[in-house]
């Protein structure tokens, strides 16, 4: 017998791939907001959870981890989860076209996480809520989307319209995902962007940190700015990447710029 549900799915997904190569190369790269996002546990540590989120921790961990690690020495990758992170940076990019001349512009939000939530939200709302306007970034569609969806729901923050995906249909989400535009239709890859950057040939920024660093350095050495830098060179290599995808020229160093948060985008 034919698995139905394996070929739904397939058809699905080559459906999906091919809308989103038919309108890759037509699109206006203004209208394209490029982003990334930092997580870390929201406490410092396990011992800092009340004994119900204690437990539920331990419940929702359990698959991951096993019987290799406890809850609390597992704790450290809470950040991977909306329900026991939190964002402690958002890093947004997007094109500015003047004639000829092509700059990228860089700017982070950042600070309590209800107040970057809000600040963003405002950017969605006020320069990219328009029909012709997409978000675009790195597995972002399995994480970064759906990470500050359920934050702004956990905050009581209604969802701006590039968020709120209730009752879209596949072809009127309004989300680019470099990855899923790699993979090709084969939904079980998965792609590092610092692999892809590589095999693509685009310079690689020099980062002293990585992702996995990114608790320690929050909490522990306290030093957000390092973070927001790492998160700000995230957002240009998905742009770099995009960019090659589409048959676009790279963005020269000379031309990205980074901008004060709350500055006109103009």
């Amino acid at each position: 017998m034919p698995n139905t549900s394996e070929n739904k799915k397939s058809l699905y997904i080559s459906v999906v791939i091919k809308l989103q190569y038919s309108v890759l190369y037509k699109i206006n790269l203004e209208h394209i907001l490029f982003l990334d996002i930092e997580t870390v546990p929201e406490k410092e540590s396990f011992d800092h959870l009340d004994d119900e989120k204690k437990a539920l921790w331990e419940q929702k961990s359990q698959y991951q981890r096993k019987d290799e690690f406890t809850a609390k020495e597992f704790y450290d990758r809470a950040g991977i989860w909306a329900e026991f992170g939190k964002i402690i940076c958002i890093s947004v990019g997007y094109f500015h076209l003047n004639g000829d001349i092509r700059t990228f512009r860089t700017t982070t939000f950042h600070g309590a996480e209800a107040k970057l939530l809000k600040e963003f939200k405002n950017l969605l709302n006020g320069h990219f809520s328009s029909p012709k306007h997409l978000l675009c970034g790195h597995n972002a569609k399995e994480f970064d989307f759906p990470y500050i969806a359920r934050r702004m729901i956990i905050h009581g923050i209604e969802l701006p319209y590039k968020l709120n995906l209730f009752g879209k249909k596949p072809w009127e989400i309004p989300h680019l995902d470099t990855m899923e535009l790699w993979k090709f239709g084969d939904y079980k890859h998965f792609t590092s962007l610092k692999l892809l950057a590589h095999i693509l040939g685009i310079p690689s920024p020099k980062q002293d940190i990585d992702g996995s660093m990114v608790r320690q350095v929050y909490y522990e050495e306290n030093d957000l700015d390092r973070i927001i830098i790492y998160c700000e060179l995230d957002v240009v290599t998905t742009a770099q990447v995009f960019l090659r995808l589409s048959g676009e020229e790279l963005i020269a160093d000379r031309d990205i710029k980074n901008i004060e948060r709350g500055l006109e985008l103009l």
